[in-house]
């Protein structure tokens, strides 16, 4: 597996230098962007490659990136071209800006891996195979699913997940969404979110 440096990985991106040098390496511990001196209201650790199944970490790409702890502005700058790139289809789950620590993707062949619920893997499933809808917005072809906390409150109403009408969402606009429900939280510390792979999947919450 490639390493990319944190330079080539993040090229828009300023870095603390104390979160850098060789003391931060012998801990483990992630750079953080410059602006992290200043704003500690909102953070989020970026772990682009990597996802997390049953607690292993498992890596579907042949490259791998460090992780990251960015601020809003970073973290648009960062993300957000991540997931208008991404072709596949995807079902997104509004997060509980209370109660969210972790938001990250799941490849459709990871579900059971992951340890998602059988009735709610299936209601997943289902809405990535159903036909998608326009863009609400641009009425380009809809390739996101976003589902609101009124409409699926928690990840373990299946039901709901099955049934919700959801707004189908292009690409952009998809990502869009994402970016917003997570940087307008008033305080946030995530401590993991990564960037979607393989064909089709969920970005889940917990």
């Amino acid at each position: 597996m490639d390493k990319l440096p944190l330079e080539m990985a993040y090229p828009g991106v300023a870095f603390r230098p104390r979160t850098r040098g060789w003391w931060a390496r012998l801990l483990g511990a992630p750079a953080e962007c410059i602006h992290l001196e200043q704003e500690t209201d909102w953070m989020a650790l970026f772990v682009p490659d990597i996802v997390y199944l049953r607690g292993k970490p498992h890596w579907p790409r042949p490259t791998q990136r460090p992780e990251v702890s960015l601020c809003r502005s970073c973290f648009l700058t960062v993300v957000l071209p991540e997931l208008e790139s991404f072709s596949g289809r995807v079902v997104a789950f509004e997060p509980d800006g209370e109660a969210c620590s972790q938001y990250f993707f799941l490849e459709r062949d990871d579900f059971v891996a992951a340890g998602l619920q059988d009735e709610v893997r299936e209601a997943i499933e289902q809405r990535l195979a159903e036909r998608a809808g326009a863009c609400e917005i641009c009425s380009r072809a809809g390739r996101w699913l976003w589902l609101s906390r009124h409409e699926v409150a928690s990840l373990d109403e299946a039901v709901l997940i099955a049934s919700a009408p959801g707004r189908w969402l292009c690409t952009a606009h998809g990502a869009a969404a994402l970016c917003m429900a997570l940087t307008q939280l008033p305080e946030a510390n995530l401590l993991y979110i990564n960037v979607p792979y393989g064909a089709a999947g969920a970005y889940v919450w917990i």
